[in-house]
């Protein structure tokens, strides 16, 4: 950090302020007084552990070594592994993570069919295993993240889903959020299956809410524009 400057900076910053701003609202609780994992689900992924409004921990850094797997990027790998690779294939670091980058995430993992969630769900849904395999693996990746940033942030109060497949797939919603009754998240199946739509998708009983909260990332330039053109 000192000599060359690098650092975590993450992704999908207005994404995660807008929506959790939204999210405290519509709950009905003063931001500062809440702990929300917002999941920017899309072909490009990022989780953050927001807490009284400001985000603590972002899943998404750098390299493709850090994060989620999403459309072609790897997400969390041992970063050793690049050495075994390029001694047995004779590739550079840069051609691996140029692999890395383009070629893996739920495209490699799908077997190369698609880095398109909606073509893997379709192929999950003909009965394809790969397809249904790279679906679950991201799927599980989301969850350990849900389970880090409660630990982080001592507690949770909700979890928003956004972006194109957080908006738009009950089954990642349903499947990232499962076995975590212990935590107090009750997803409603029925609610779940809403497309694009701002609703609480998780059952009156559940103690930490679920929601699916359309993102509106020109909204929260604007809002910041206004804000920096009036001081």
């Amino acid at each position: 950090y000192t000599k060359y400057g690098i650092r975590k900076y993450g992704a999908h910053g207005t994404s995660h302020k807008y929506v959790s701003q939204r999210c405290a609202e519509i709950m009905g609780k003063p931001l500062e007084d809440t702990k929300i994992i917002v999941c920017h689900l899309g072909n490009g992924a990022s989780i953050s552990a927001v807490k009284g409004g400001k985000c603590i921990d972002t899943s998404m850094g750098l390299t493709p070594l850090e994060g989620i797997p999403m459309g072609t990027r790897s997400g969390n790998i041992d970063p050793t592994a690049l050495e075994v690779v390029a001694k047995h294939e004779g590739q550079s670091i840069s051609e691996l993570i140029n692999i890395l980058n383009k070629k893996s995430g739920v495209l490699g993992m799908s077997g190369g069919i698609s880095s398109d969630f909606r073509d893997l769900d379709a192929g999950m849904k003909d009965g394809n295993d790969r397809c249904r395999l790279a679906l679950d693996v991201f799927c599980y990746s989301v969850k350990k993240y849900i389970g880090a940033y409660a630990a982080a942030m001592g507690g949770l109060d909700a979890i928003a889903f956004t972006a194109g497949i957080g908006e738009n797939n009950p089954y990642v919603r349903r499947v990232s959020t499962m076995d975590l009754s212990f935590m107090g998240i009750d997803i409603d199946e029925t609610k779940n299956e809403i497309r694009g739509e701002e609703q609480k998708i998780s059952t009156d009983a559940s103690k930490v809410q679920v929601w699916v909260v359309p993102t509106n990332e020109e909204l929260a330039i604007a809002r910041e524009t206004v804000e920096l053109v009036t001081k």
